[in-house]
């Protein structure tokens, strides 16, 4: 009687995820579930630890890949994610004819999969990836196919085309032995997707052929999963995809482009007003489906654009997406998996809580839901996006997440479920800077999850490696309070993961904490629970984050260019070390005298200090900065313990700023130091050359063509532009008081090619609007003068270009917008404008010196 009815369990567990997974497309191009014909919705994250750099340093490191798995999956929980993705490293798992080898990488893979069946998460799976084992580091060999032909005989190669129809059916026809089930009829597997990436040329037909030998080879095995072909990477193609038999397209997106190799500044919303896809027609007539295998706002570092590129996702007809890439905990110190991407619950706190609104987004907002054009598309349905508190929110009648402080009040606290957020609310307050969850048991009793502080402590999207470390981890005891009606003035909390110890008091609906897992339960509540209850598929007192890794002081300070003599200014820094300073101080010289003065901590491991005027003088303020902690100091830029002003303190380089006149010019752009910060696409030509003046450079500039033909979108329409751009957030910052007095804009420079050139420059303001004009620039070296009341409203072309190349060039803007200097964060330049027909085929080119306010 046991056995059966243990085998009746087992077989209704079956059934039952079979009977809420199986996916068909209907004849209007949406994924349904079979049994109940509802809408296939789904988010999540590609995160790839079974395979490449990610396995490789997890070796290194010591870390068991098994555990890292069940560690992050866990979080991913705690994010709402219930969707997975990857591109399967073939190459590791497959020999040169196609045959699957059972190794290490493909267990590690099978137990994650198992590990994301067990609670809940459902996958899309692309068996060919065609890259090698390597990024960021150098290709190891490997025995697969793709290794032997590289992706571009795989498209074509006979013998390669081959091997991949032979690996593809015994791909799908694996059998995962951590759930006895063959890929082709896992009920978690909502779709599979050819391959990844793949860039075809040449002529249709060989593409239909190419594509339905490989649908053909997946079909084989019997499977009834939807499959779909990445369309993306040569649009021109896509009815040929189609006629390959595939239900639909995979698409990506990277609106701020990859690669910049620092944070992005500045309003990136423009950049995602919309996802707009030119070639529905054709999805309309093959009756395909859409998804999104990846995106990332790349190189950015705060929280608010990703629920905004949730939103033009659902608005473009896209059902499910996948944020690229999740990093395992124990890499994100130092994100080298893809350093133009970083996204860690632990590490980036508020970018995850931002995935977890997307999740919501992916779940609650319409396909095909119009909201209008940015800024009116910030608050939509339940959730709500802002630039300048960099607050992302989501707010229901159960729900309440938000990526940041806000001053909204829960839509309904009656009803309320599930809160998480970070820093400050109507309902919590808390002083660390990492994540916390408050979900509710029963009435009068939550359970309350806090992570530890994080702190970026390098530039996390520029060159890194193992050896640097770009964010830490540090456990500190925080101040909290929770201001809930159903726990009242008066309740108790309990800490209950496994080692956590930390009690405290409650007092007057505050009280102290340190990370780990709580039950906070109302004065009088009788109502019992467990400590290893059912808590969302996890035993309620789960908990995973990293221990402290801070090991040393870091002190993070940009150096200041320029201030006004007449202004105080504010300097602030960021200082994290194991024990807290006793005192952090800016010892400066003004060339008259020496002062010294003391930063305030105005947040958690962040100190501002104002220099009076009567500190300021016309020259150069060279300063030091000194923390002072338990009778040591440590001197800063140094980075050495001693006093600057001992006398065998040998490194004596100080920071440097200037300090003019309010009347003098404000310098937007210097070539000599800037040229490497343009937001441009490279074109060959470009290259910085030194004038016959001292510390003075010309950025040269040469485009052969205005309009270059995409190979990714062959029938896109020529746009006869070539926009570049640079931001001065700090230089407008940084001189704001004296921007009144300012009504000139002067470039100084030249056309190259002893020919004139038509420049258009615009200063683009906070909400995207850009006001500029066109200039003639002639071959002579001069000031050429563009008054800022000549200035008008032009286009704002989506700067870094985004990515596919089918997204457009210009956003359209609804902004009724004044110009306004004050409020001013890029200058864009544009050759194109103005250019006459006859002249867009010809080559154009400028030298720029410098551009300033005066």
């Amino acid at each position: 009687m046991k056995k059966l009815a243990t085998l009746f369990i087992v077989l209704f567990s079956i059934v039952g995820i079979a009977q809420n997974s199986n996916v068909y497309v209907d004849d209007d191009g949406v994924m349904r579930w079979e049994n109940t014909n509802e809408e296939v919705k789904g988010f999540g994250v590609n995160y790839s630890v079974p395979f490449a750099h990610a396995y490789r340093s997890a070796k290194k490191l010591g870390i068991d890949p098994k555990t890292a798995i069940e560690n992050e999956v866990y979080h991913f929980t705690r994010l709402g994610f219930d969707l997975y993705r990857l591109h399967v490293w073939d190459t590791q798992i497959s020999d040169v004819e196609g045959n699957l080898l059972e190794n290490e990488y493909l267990d590690t893979f099978d137990y994650l999969l198992k590990t994301l069946k067990d609670h809940s998460i459902n996958y899309v799976i692309t068996p060919i990836a065609f890259w090698g084992n390597g990024w960021p580091e150098p290709d190891t060999e490997t025995p697969g196919f793709s290794h032997k032909y590289g992706k571009g005989d795989c498209l074509t190669n006979p013998e390669a085309i081959k091997a991949q129809q032979n690996y593809l059916f015994q791909f799908l026809n694996h059998v995962n032995p951590y759930t006895g089930v063959a890929y082709k009829d896992e009920p978690n597997i909502i779709a599979f997707e050819v391959s990844n990436e793949p860039h075809h040329r040449g002529n249709p037909e060989d593409v239909t052929n190419f594509v339905s030998g490989m649908v053909n080879a997946m079909k084989r095995t019997g499977t009834k999963k939807p499959i779909f072909y990445n369309m993306s990477h040569a649009v021109q193609f896509m009815d040929a995809y189609f006629e390959g038999g595939v239900d639909g397209g995979t698409f990506q997106w990277y609106p701020t482009g990859l690669g910049y190799g620092e944070e992005l500044q500045g309003n990136l919303l423009p950049n995602v007003n919309d996802y707009n896809m030119p070639f529905d027609a054709v999805f309309k007539k093959h009756k395909g489906a859409k998804l999104v295998y990846e995106f990332d706002a790349a190189d950015v570092g705060r929280s608010y654009i990703y629920p905004a590129m949730a939103r033009s996702f659902r608005s473009a007809g896209i059902q499910i997406g996948t944020h690229f890439a999740y990093d395992p905990t124990y890499l994100a110190y130092a994100n080298t998996e893809y350093n133009t991407h970083y996204m860690n619950l632990n590490y980036t706190p508020q970018k995850a809580l931002a995935l977890k609104i997307c999740s919501e987004v992916f779940h609650e907002v319409p396909m095909h839901a119009d909201f209008g054009t940015y800024p009116e598309n910030t608050t939509f349905g339940d959730f709500k996006i802002d630039y300048k508190t960099d607050l992302a929110e989501y707010n229901s009648e159960t729900k309440f997440f938000y990526t940041n402080s806000t001053t909204s009040h829960s839509k309904n606290e009656k009803s309320l479920k599930e809160i998480a957020g970070s820093r400050n609310s109507t309902l919590v307050t808390y002083d660390g800077t990492g994540a916390y969850f408050l979900d509710k048991m029963d009435d009068g009793i939550w359970r309350l999850e806090v992570q530890p502080d994080a702190i970026w402590v390098n530039n996390p999207f520029g060159r890194n490696s193992l050896d640097k470390t770009v964010g830490v981890i540090k456990w500190e005891t925080r101040n909290m309070t929770i201001n809930l009606k159903d726990l009242g003035s008066d309740f108790s909390i309990i800490a209950i993961n496994d080692g956590n110890n930390f009690s405290s008091e409650v007092n007057g609906k505050n009280f102290q904490v340190r990370p780990g897992t709580y039950v906070l339960s109302r004065k009088g509540n009788s109502k019992k629970w467990s400590k290893t209850q059912d808590f969302k598929g996890y035993e309620l007192n789960q908990f995973y984050a990293p221990k402290t890794t801070v090991d040393k002081p870091w002190m993070t300070f940009k150096e200041v260019g320029e201030i006004s003599a007449d202004k105080p200014f504010t300097f602030s820094l960021q200082y994290v070390a194991l024990e807290q300073p006793n005192k952090i101080s800016l010892v400066g010289y003004n060339g008259e005298s020496r002062f010294n003065l003391e930063f305030k901590e105005v947040a958690p491991y962040q100190f501002e200090v104002t220099i009076p005027i009567e500190n300021l003088k016309e020259g150069f303020l060279n300063y030091y900065i000194l923390v002072e902690t338990n009778g040591k100091t440590r001197t800063y830029p140094a980075d050495k313990e001693g006093n600057p002003f001992a006398w065998d303190f040998y490194e004596r380089e100080t920071y440097t700023t200037r300090v003019v006149n309010s009347n003098n010019s404000i310098y937007l752009f210097d070539a000599l130091k800037d040229s490497d910060k343009l937001v441009r696409q490279w074109r060959r030509g470009f290259k910085l050359v030194p004038t016959q003046n001292m510390n003075e450079a010309e950025y040269q500039m040469n485009i052969e063509n205005l309009f270059v033909v995409d190979e990714e979108n062959l029938n896109a329409e020529p746009v006869f532009d070539y926009s570049f751009k640079h931001f001065v957030i700090d230089e407008i910052n940084q001189r704001q008081k004296d921007l009144a007095s300012k009504n000139q804009l002067v470039f100084t420079g030249r056309a190259l090619n002893n020919k004139p050139c038509k420049l258009q420059i615009a200063l683009v303001m906070d909400d995207g609007s850009s006001f500029g004009n066109v200039i003639e620039i002639g071959a002579e070296t001069k000031d050429y003068i563009l008054n800022l009341s000549e200035l008008k409203p032009v286009k704002t072309v989506t700067l870094p270009r985004p990515y596919p190349s089918f997204l457009p060039y210009y956003f359209e803007n609804n902004n009724n917008s004044k110009f306004d200097v004050n409020r001013v964060e890029s200058i864009q330049f544009s050759i194109g404008p103005e250019v006459p027909k006859q002249q867009q085929n010809d080559a154009h080119g400028v030298g720029i010196i410098k551009v300033k306010l005066e």
